[in-house]
């Protein structure tokens, strides 16, 4: 019984295997189309992404880690005439971040922001600002020991995002010597003053640009295309002489620290050619700094506006000889030391009586010069004084250049007339005196100044004769005399002509009775002249005032060095004073 019980049992459950056995099958039929299914899907979407979707692929895997960056263009260098740099670019490197993916927790910043000299806090809250965006400087244009650093605590702490970017920062090897010249670049390498913001397209160049591929961390990997080779800017060559500009530099701030002054001004020109050889200012300032003091900026040699006062009677003197008003053995009548004109009183320090045209020169009569000033029309006065370049800026393309003020002769009354003589009335920078005694150095003629190293010869504008130069130079020569008004402008070896000026300053309803500018316009060698300066010094509160005392050493010193720095040939020998004495007086 048990054992066909058990037979039972076991038929029954075939059978129940047996009618189980279809539907197990179709499930493994069912899987295994399933997963034939997903593999040819696969293997399809492989198909479809090598060969069907390829340009699109790429295009969207460049999007992501293709990018076009500048190629920064290297500024061109400005040098002297000799060729000594005075403003180069040098490779640095600027420290930069991707704010998306740089970590913004205090703990992995701190490293960084104590290298980089910034509060923690607030470089967290500019990154946290700025995670929209894809890059941030942290530092423009670094130290090499700072990026260096910089880049230890990025391996060190393992910072994502942070990188180096190579740019070029100005340098100027001789800081504040030519300062006011050269100028100064922002920190894009823009120019901002002087030379450099005059000739900026010149010296920028144009940047380049390349296709590079960055990872996840926005790190370049890759250099994948030269799009566009940077172009560097063009090298640019002053008239400047690095010598003169030096030693004209050393004294003059030499004497406004000795005389207390509040500013002054040197301007060295070459006769021959008008290219300005040197130009300095005091108070200067150092264009490798970050920070420059109010005015301190300033290229006063051109900006900055003064009356020249009797530097000017020379040019009074040559235009009444060229119109035959006097000749050089003329009589001025100056007594008594007093002439009125109008409801004004024109006065010198002391009665000179009568006197020829030299001596009003060199006592700088200031009655004198007005009676020959009358007698010279308006007009041509007027005339002469645009000839010479007064009111009008010198063309050098100098930003800020100031043109100066020579009022129109039928706005002139007649006491006007006479007190133009003596510099008051009108208006001029240092580099306009330079320009004007350029003219008589020159024999008559006006040539452009420039700021630039002229090769060739230009051609010059007549405004005197020869001979009216000639004579007016050998009268200038009497004023560094003994006799004259400045002796402290003589130098060894040399024949000098020049001209003293102590100009009372214009404040609010005339002018100030203890506030003066300082001034020397001379050339040398005399009887050949070859460079003309001009020395202003302004407002000297240590005592001494006069021309002759405050500007006329400083001539003296900057003019001498650079006579012997070019080698030009000394003019003055032992006995020449005697033999001038026998003959009565210059050429």
């Amino acid at each position: 019984m048990a054992g066909e019980k058990r037979k039972k049992r076991a038929a029954t459950t075939l059978k129940r295997e047996q009618a189980e056995l279809p539907r197990y099958r179709a499930r493994r039929w069912a899987l295994l189309t399933l997963l034939w299914i997903a593999g040819a899907a696969v293997v399809w979407r492989a198909v479809d992404q090598q060969i069907f979707e390829t340009d699109f692929l790429q295009y969207e895997g460049e999007r992501r880690h293709l990018r076009v960056v500048e190629i920064p263009a290297h500024r061109g260098m400005i040098m002297d005439r000799r060729g000594e740099p005075l403003a180069v670019s040098t490779p640095v490197d600027s420290i930069t971040t991707n704010p998306r993916v740089i970590s913004t927790k205090t703990g992995d910043l701190t490293a960084l922001a104590k290298v980089l000299g910034r509060d923690v806090k607030a470089l967290q809250k500019q990154l946290q600002q700025r995670q929209d965006r894809s890059f941030m400087y942290l530092k423009r244009r670094a130290n090499p020991d700072l990026s260096e650093k910089v880049m230890q605590v990025v391996r060190e702490q393992k910072l994502a995002g942070v990188e180096l970017q190579r740019e070029y920062r100005r340098f100027y090897p001789s800081g504040e010597v030519f300062a006011h010249v050269v100028g100064f670049t922002n920190i894009d390498d823009k120019g901002q003053e002087g030379i450099e913001l005059a000739f900026n397209e010149w010296l920028s160049g144009t940047s380049g640009s390349k296709r590079v591929i960055r990872d996840g961390r926005a790190r370049v990997v890759a250099d994948v295309e030269n799009i566009r080779s940077p172009r560097p800017g063009q090298t640019l060559t002053l008239s400047l002489d690095w010598r003169v500009q030096f030693m004209a530099y050393r004294e003059l701030k030499a004497a406004v620290s000795k005389h207390k002054a509040r500013s002054g001004s040197v301007v060295v020109l070459d006769v021959k050619t008008g290219e300005v050889l040197a130009m300095v200012n005091q108070p200067a300032f150092n264009p490798n700094g970050s920070k420059h003091g109010s005015g301190r900026m300033r290229n006063r040699a051109m900006t900055d506006l003064f009356e020249p006062g009797s530097t000017i009677k020379p040019f009074v003197v040559a235009s009444a000889l060229e119109e035959g008003i006097i000749t050089p053995d003329s009589k001025i009548n100056t007594a008594p030391g007093r002439f009125k004109v109008g409801k004004n009183l024109i006065k010198d320090i002391r009665n000179y009586g009568v006197i020829d045209i030299a001596t009003v020169i060199r006592k700088s009569s200031n009655v004198g010069i007005s009676k020959i000033a009358l007698d010279v029309p308006a007009e041509e006065l007027w005339n002469s004084f645009l000839g010479l370049g007064f009111g009008s800026s010198t063309n050098t393309g100098f930003p800020g250049e100031a043109g100066g003020v020579l009022a129109a002769f039928d706005q002139w009354s007649k006491f006007d007339h006479a007190t133009l003589a003596f510099g008051y009335g009108l208006s001029v920078t240092p580099l306009q005196l330079a320009r004007a005694y350029a003219v008589l150095a020159s024999d008559g003629l006006n040539l452009p100044v420039t700021i630039q190293r002229r090769d060739t010869q230009v051609e010059g504008t007549r405004v005197f004769s020869p001979a009216t130069a000639a004579t007016v130079r050998s009268m200038l020569e009497k004023v560094v005399s003994a006799e004259g008004t400045a002796p402290a402008a003589a130098i060894k070896g040399y024949r000098v002509a020049g001209k003293t000026g102590t100009v009372r300053k214009s404040i609010s309803g005339g002018y100030s009775e203890d506030r003066f500018f300082s001034v020397f316009a001379g050339m040398a060698p005399a009887t050949d002249p070859r460079l003309v300066a001009v020395v202003m010094i302004d407002e000297p509160s240590a005592g001494k005032y006069y021309g002759g005392q405050v500007a006329a050493p400083v001539f003296s010193k900057v003019m001498g060095g650079a006579l012997r720095l070019l080698n030009v040939s000394p003019d003055k020998f032992p006995g020449d004073s005697l033999r001038m004495a026998k003959s009565g007086g210059g050429r």
